[in-house]
């Protein structure tokens, strides 16, 4: 936490893809219908000047007749069939062949109506009504989508940026939309008390449900229905996404997959990370792993399970584990916070330029004084904290197996200045909500058990295991700082009220183009462990804090 070197996270970047069929454009102003139905030639100001022997390349910003002209050349082409030509009128043509050319084929999406909106300097909203038949059904589709018009660098011609969400905004680089029996039965996914769970009943498990179809649906015991659907590619498969139902033209019967999710946890974290633009949150039972609760408040991509996030100084948790194991430290110990450190050409800082002359290890860890830990890496080999986090942890193995797809942590091995970074759960440090929960949930039981949020039971699937669990003296260490955490140090507002067994750490992670730090925070009582980030958001404390708290107070 503090003014440290900034550390780019590693963002999942995926393009979107298409749907189609013959389209009837329907315009929204005079000015746009003219270009409609002359098929959308070049607006005067599109040509630039030339002298004899040499052509002029027209640049700078796009005009409103030009964003025109180029969205209607396309559009037009499309809704009149002209494949070829609609890709021709984008910036990758062979790209948007590709896709144009699979709609009618695989999609079966006919007699589309286009209607565009005013644009939005160089974007074209537009909303896209149409059928989607096979085999004698069809239902409606409907959906808004946008196109954005650029200038190509070798001419200075605009032409449409090709991504394949233009067509459907669900569709990424590889993906495809297939009209048929689909791959994968329904399921009818249950809480731990034998309710349904719905994504209309709780938004955040929509990605969630996704996933389990995926892995559970052929051995579920349901049968396959008829569907318009995404079904992803490559890329999409590896970021963790799962195939996506669009449209439903029969319903198969659905098998049934019972998870681990409590529905009043559940529906109070939906509740808690709404309060939030950027929230997620994990709520575990360190005594057995099972996942309790996982929310998002952007319900299009699952960070708490799939995030890869620098951790902040939620991390030293980790380290301090490290630390302990080889009695490097003791929480009474004296141990200064200078209020600068240099390692390797590099100079930590503390926030606010923070220090403490006299005090002990566990005061630096209430709070959060980073240089307390940067200080010891002189002492550590630069794989040190990658094996704790693997050895004790669970964490960068590569192999939970929760039941949906998740994202299981990494700590890299790194050296000089990046190294000392990773202390702090900055440098190469990378994690998600379902990690760090899972941290909090090591240190309340003492050992790893991998997070699940279905049964081992239900398929026979192994769980990922610790190497070696800390001994009870480490374990009473961590307990005692993360409980003088949050009693006296940067967790004790969140954490106030609490009672009996409990501890917290907080955490702020620095970004690249962020004004504001991630705010990460994770803590347990008794039976309940729980982790939550805000990105953009702030201090932990004050962000994530509350939301992990609240949850935590709900007890058993």
């Amino acid at each position: 936490m503090g003014k440290r070197r900034r550390v780019a996270e590693r963002r999942r970047t995926t393009g979107p893809v298409l749907v189609g069929g013959v389209i009837a454009l329907v315009v929204g102003g005079a000015g746009f219908a003219v270009y409609a139905l002359t098929g959308g030639g070049a607006a005067a100001d599109d040509r630039a000047p030339a002298t004899a022997g040499h052509k002029t390349v027209k640049t700078g910003p796009l005009t409103a007749a030009e964003v025109r002209t180029a969205s209607t050349r396309f559009l037009t082409a499309w809704q009149q069939g002209r494949l070829a030509e609609a890709a021709a009128a984008t910036d990758d043509t062979s790209a948007a062949t590709r896709v144009l050319d699979g709609i009618a084929k695989d999609a079966h999406v006919k007699d589309v109506t286009l209607t565009p909106a005013a644009a939005k300097g160089d974007t074209v909203p537009f909303s896209v009504k149409a059928t989607v038949s096979y085999q004698k059904l069809s239902k409606p589709l409907a959906y808004a989508s946008s196109l954005t018009v650029v200038r190509r660098a070798s001419d200075g011609k605009p032409l449409v940026d090709w991504r394949p969400s233009v067509v459907h905004p669900d569709l990424k680089d590889g993906d495809t939309l297939v009209t048929g029996e689909s791959g994968t039965p329904p399921i009818k996914a249950l809480d731990r008390d034998g309710g349904e769970l719905t994504a209309a009943k709780y938004p955040s498990l929509g990605t969630v449900l996704d996933g389990l179809r995926d892995k559970y649906g052929k051995t579920a015991g349901g049968r396959a229905g008829i569907e318009l659907r995404v079904v992803r590619g490559k890329a999409s498969q590896k970021a963790g996404l799962s195939d996506k139902t669009l449209v439903e033209l029969s319903k198969g019967t659905p098998g049934t997959v019972k998870t681990t999710l409590s529905p009043a946890v559940q529906a109070a974290a939906e509740q808690q990370v709404a309060k939030q633009k950027r929230a997620s949150v994990v709520v575990l039972r360190p005594s057995t792993g099972e996942i309790l609760a996982a929310a998002n408040t952007d319900h299009g991509f699952n960070v708490a399970f799939q995030g890869s996030l620098a951790p902040g100084s939620t991390m030293k948790i980790v380290t301090s584990t490290m630390l302990f194991e080889k009695k490097l430290i003791t929480p009474d110990a004296s141990h200064p916070c200078p209020k600068t450190y240099k390692l390797a050409g590099w100079t930590f800082h503390n926030d606010d330029d923070s220090e403490i002359k006299k005090g002990t290890f566990k005061q630096s860890f209430g709070a959060s004084c980073n240089n307390a830990f940067i200080d010891f890496a002189p002492k550590l080999s630069n794989s040190d904290l990658t094996k704790e986090a693997q050895q004790v942890y669970g964490l960068g193995m590569d192999n939970w197996a929760i039941g949906v797809p998740s994202f299981d942590g990494s700590v890299p091995v790194q050296s000089g200045a990046q190294m000392g970074a990773s202390l702090i759960g900055q440098g190469g440090v990378r994690m998600n909500p379902l990690n760090m929960a899972s941290v909090a949930a090591t240190v309340e039981s003492g050992a790893f058990h991998q997070p699940y949020l279905v049964s081992p039971d239900v398929d026979h699937r192994t769980l990922a295991k610790a190497a070696r669990t800390m001994s009870a003296k480490t374990q009473s260490q961590l307990k005692d700082v993360m409980r003088f955490t949050a009693d006296y140090g940067t967790a004790a507002k969140a954490m106030a009220g609490m009672s009996g067994d409990y501890g917290a750490k907080t955490g702020s992670a620095e970004v690249d183009g962020q004004k504001k730090p991630n705010g990460w925070f994770t803590a347990y009582k008794g039976d309940l462990a729980a982790a939550g980030v805000v990105q953009a958001g702030g201090h932990g404390g004050d962000t994530a804090g509350p939301i992990v708290a609240a949850l935590l107070k709900m007890g058993g």
